[in-house]
C-alpha cells in the first residue's frame, strides 16, 4: 500500500475516501486512533493508503476535486 493523503482534517479524509470509493478504488485510513494517545488535540495527521496499482489513478481523483494530496510534510 503506498500514502495518498495526509490530512489532520478528518472531514477531508472523509470526503476523500468517499471520492475513491465511488470511482471503485480500495483504500485504507491509518492512524486514527493515534489521538488517543495524543491525548485527542488533533496533531498528528491521519493517513488515506490506497494499493500501489491504485496510486496514479487516485492521485488523479484527488487532483480532479481540488484536494492537496498533503504528504512528505
Amino acid at each position: 500500500m503506498k500514502e495518498l493523503l495526509r490530512s489532520n482534517d478528518p472531514t477531508i479524509i472523509a470526503f476523500a475516501s468517499a471520492l475513491l470509493q465511488g470511482e471503485g478504488i480500495d483504500c485504507f485510513e491509518m492512524d486514527v486512533n493515534m489521538s488517543v494517545l495524543e491525548g485527542s488535540i488533533g496533531i498528528l495527521p491521519r493517513r488515506l493508503m490506497v494499493r500501489t496499482e491504485d496510486l496514479p489513478e487516485a492521485e488523479v481523483v484527488m487532483t480532479d476535486n481540488g484536494i492537496a494530496l498533503g504528504r512528505g510534510l
